[in-house]
């Protein structure tokens, strides 16, 4: 994996992440506030599933 790689991955965010609000704002602003509201514990376990699954794309990913 390269930087450029890396940061080729972090556009693909922001350009998802930028779709969803421009297509359904009142939805974002929603799982937002959820958000807000969850646990600690709860987003800490959302979190280290996401990193797991993140990684493990990246990984299958460079084996292709």
């Amino acid at each position: 994996m390269t930087l450029a790689g890396l940061l080729q991955g972090v556009a693909v965010v922001l350009a998802l992440e930028g779709i969803a609000y421009a297509v359904a704002p009142g939805a974002m602003r929603r799982a937002l506030a959820r958000l807000a509201e969850a646990p600690e514990q709860r987003l800490r376990q959302g979190g280290l599933v996401a990193a797991a699954l993140g990684v493990a794309l990246a990984w299958l990913l460079k084996g292709a």
